[in-house]
């Protein structure tokens, strides 16, 4: 099966969305590989205004099997409150499906975020400082958790403990922050999860199954 990939090279802004939006059109399966909400991908239907951030825009197509791959990092609020906004447009969600082993966007990956930034002064990078920097830093060190890890509130809570351990300094500024208290984290994020788990899934095995 023929596969066509679009590939952003000038940090950004390139139109990518538009893009993908025309190809998919005649595509099976439409797969975000890598990336997270940092930016939008916006399409215009008529008189419509669609914003993307997480889900590829296929999805405004019927039928449509619409893959967030494992290279994707993401934020589960910003993925559910896409998820509602698309309902409430009468968008049809069902050919959504989202990797068990992508990497998930926590509270602190924001602060680390906005710390490194603010660090960094008039050397700043210029992030969105939407934490996908520090969530990407966590897989490569293996203290990230994953989607599939939302769905066990003991494997969560476990695994945020292991990842808040070795950031407690860089977190300090933070402390008081009541979104960083272990057991609020674990009860919010579990709940996200469960709100994405009919999404959950082997996206690996739907692409080799698309082959046959």
């Amino acid at each position: 099966m023929p596969g066509l990939v679009v590939v952003g090279a000038q940090w950004g802004d390139e139109g990518k969305g538009k893009v993908t939006d025309l190809i998919a059109e005649k595509a099976d399966v439409v797969i975000r590989y890598q990336g997270g909400n940092n930016a939008g991908h916006t399409i215009v239907r008529g008189d419509d205004v669609y914003k993307f951030h997480l889900i590829p825009s296929g999805i405004l197509y019927p039928g449509k099997l619409c893959l967030i791959g494992n290279g994707v990092v993401v934020d589960p609020k910003v993925m559910t409150e896409e998820i509602v906004g698309l309902h409430a447009r009468n968008i049809d969600t069902s050919g959504l499906k989202i990797s068990a082993n992508a990497h998930v966007i926590m509270p602190y990956h924001l602060m680390l975020d906005h710390a490194g930034e603010s660090k960094l002064g008039k050397l700043q990078i210029g992030t969105t400082r939407r934490g996908i920097g520090p969530c990407y830093a966590d897989k490569a060190a293996r203290l990230g958790i994953r989607i599939q890890d939302l769905l066990d509130e003991k494997i969560l809570r476990q695994k945020i403990y292991a990842a808040l351990e070795p950031k407690r300094q860089t977190l300090r500024p933070f402390a008081k922050d009541p979104a960083l208290d272990l057991h609020a984290m674990t009860e919010e994020y579990s709940a996200l999860g469960h709100q994405l788990e009919r999404y959950i899934t082997d996206t690996t095995r739907i692409v080799w199954d698309s082959l046959d």
